[in-house]
Order: structure tokens, then C-alpha cells, then sequence
């Protein structure tokens, strides 16, 4: 008798995570038109600032490097890249996995979004930076390279100063991507009202 009220009294425990997803997808047009914009187009504006980042970066490396050459052959992927990869990576391992009910916990979306900003929105466009701006400074002959046994060596010392004066933009960017798996965690919750706050559905199931 106890298990059966406790059943009733929780029907989630007896639904599979794959039952969940499709209760919660199958409600996502329910959800206010903020909502969803939230959890559909809320990377973008990550990955806009990851752009940003990549163009800031760039523009510093090519005045170390003395990079004047193919400045728009040079911005254009610093550019794209960041803006495509940072909402992809984003959506993977945020969005998609609130909608499906496969991350229900807010100190972990908080966590990943910042972690997603901080280094796929910051770290990676400036780090993307870097060999672009190598192979067009060995191709201009525009600065010494050293031999390639230095090579590395050599990378990490002109792009530690770039991290440096670029640490205020990765700080902004961790908070950018825990600020949005706030309002997707929000948006998520809203979700999660809807779907089993309909007991025909929870009956059906």
C-alpha cells in the first residue's frame, strides 16, 4: 500500500528518461514566445561575443607578429568560426539536454555555461588566432620564427600577454554563459510546469 502512495504521490519515478523527453518536447509550443526564443536562440548571442573575441584577438596577435597581409582573409574565419562552433557546443551540452529533461539541476547549468563561455567563447577564439597568424607571419616574412624544435616555446610567450589583456573578456564571457543557462534553466522549469501539471498526461503514461 505505501509503495503504491508513494508512486502516486511521484509519478516521475516510474516514467523512463526517454518518456520525459518526448512529454517535454511534445509541450515546447506551449511555452511562452520568450521561452523558447530563450532556449532556441540564446546561444547566438554567446557566439556573437565569441566573434567578437576572435576579432579582438586576432587584431592583437597580427601587432605582435607586425601581420599587416590579408587582413580580411585573416578576420573572416576569426569571425565565423567562434560564431558557429561556441552556439554548437553550447546547444549540445545545454539547451538540448534541458528541453530533452536530461539536465535538471541549476548549479550544473550554471557551471557549464560558464565553462562553455569562458573557453569555448574566449579561450578558443584566441587560441584559433594564433596559428592563423604564424603561417601568415611565416608566409609575409613579416617577423623571425624560430626553428620549430622553439616553436612552441615561442607561441605560448606571445600569446600569454594576449590572455592576460584579454582575461576581463573571458571573465564577461563565463558570465554571459551562466547568465543564459540561468534563463534557459528558468525557460526549462516553465517546461516542466506545463508537461506534469497535466495529470491526463501523467495518466496516459
Amino acid at each position: 500500500m505505501s509503495e503504491n502512495t508513494e508512486q502516486r504521490s511521484d509519478p516521475h519515478r516510474t516514467m523512463s528518461q526517454a518518456m520525459i523527453s518526448e512529454m517535454l518536447i511534445k509541450n515546447f509550443d506551449k511555452l511562452t514566445n520568450f521561452d523558447q526564443k530563450t532556449l532556441m536562440y540564446g546561444s547566438l548571442y554567446l557566439g556573437a561575443n565569441a566573434g567578437f573575441t576572435g576579432l579582438i584577438a586576432n587584431s592583437m596577435l597580427r601587432r605582435v607578429l607586425n601581420v599587416g597581409a590579408a587582413r580580411i582573409v585573416a578576420n573572416l574565419p576569426m569571425a565565423v568560426l567562434p560564431i558557429l562552433v561556441t552556439p554548437a557546443v553550447y546547444n549540445v551540452l545545454v539547451s538540448n539536454r534541458l528541453v530533452k529533461g536530461e539536465l535538471d539541476c541549476l548549479p550544473c547549468t550554471l557551471s557549464q555555461g560558464a565553462l562553455i563561455g569562458m573557453f569555448i567563447g574566449g579561450l578558443y577564439p584566441i587560441v584559433l588566432a594564433l596559428p592563423l597568424n604564424l603561417g601568415l607571419t611565416a608566409r609575409y616574412e613579416s617577423a623571425l620564427l624560430p626553428e620549430k624544435s622553439n616553436l612552441l616555446r615561442f607561441s605560448w610567450t606571445i600569446l600569454q600577454p594576449v590572455i592576460k589583456k584579454m582575461l576581463p573578456v573571458l571573465i564577461f564571457q563565463a558570465f554571459i554563459g551562466s547568465y543564459l543557462g540561468y534563463m534557459q534553466f528558468q525557460a526549462y522549469t516553465n517546461l516542466v510546469q506545463i508537461t506534469f501539471s497535466n495529470s491526463d498526461d501523467l495518466n496516459r503514461m
